[in-house]
């Protein structure tokens, strides 16, 4: 009884352990910016309530190029925190025509709020500093996800 209770135990562990480490579908999104044309990332799509929740908690490293979008049921107010995220992050909030209306910087375990200044669908994280260096900015378009 002990042997299949310890068992059953290490299972679930494993597969906690397994899971949290998983990465998301990934979607290639297109921004086009006012000045420099097409920037593509490939973003994980956290689409379920529990898959926003976890965004990229305890990652440490998230290359450049590469990001997580957020997918909302409706316009609202959103606002995110760095909770047990070790990775400096840029946050993008998008409308629900494809516009960014926000771009914030983000501290690495921050319980600070970044709240988005208007109602948005979307929130796509990146490596902080990769909008800027790739010329994003306010009023530039991504391609939606599916």
């Amino acid at each position: 009884m002990k042997k299949t209770i310890l068992f059953l135990f290490a299972n679930i562990f494993i597969f906690s352990f397994f899971s949290c480490a998983q990465k998301l579908p990934v979607q290639k999104l297109t921004v086009t910016t006012q000045k420099r044309g097409q920037v593509c990332v490939l973003a994980e799509v956290a689409k379920t309530q529990a898959q926003r929740n976890r965004g990229f908690m305890e990652r440490k490293n998230i290359p450049a190029g590469t990001g997580m979008i957020f997918v909302f049921e409706r316009d609202q107010i959103l606002s995110f925190w760095m909770k047990n995220t070790p990775h400096p992050l840029s946050i993008a909030y998008i409308d629900s025509t494809g516009t960014i209306r926000d771009i914030f910087d983000m501290t690495p375990f921050s319980l600070s709020s970044v709240t988005s200044t208007v109602s948005v669908r979307y929130a796509l994280e990146v490596p902080k500093g990769w909008f800027e260096e790739n010329g994003i900015k306010t009023g530039d378009k991504v391609s939606l996800p599916e």
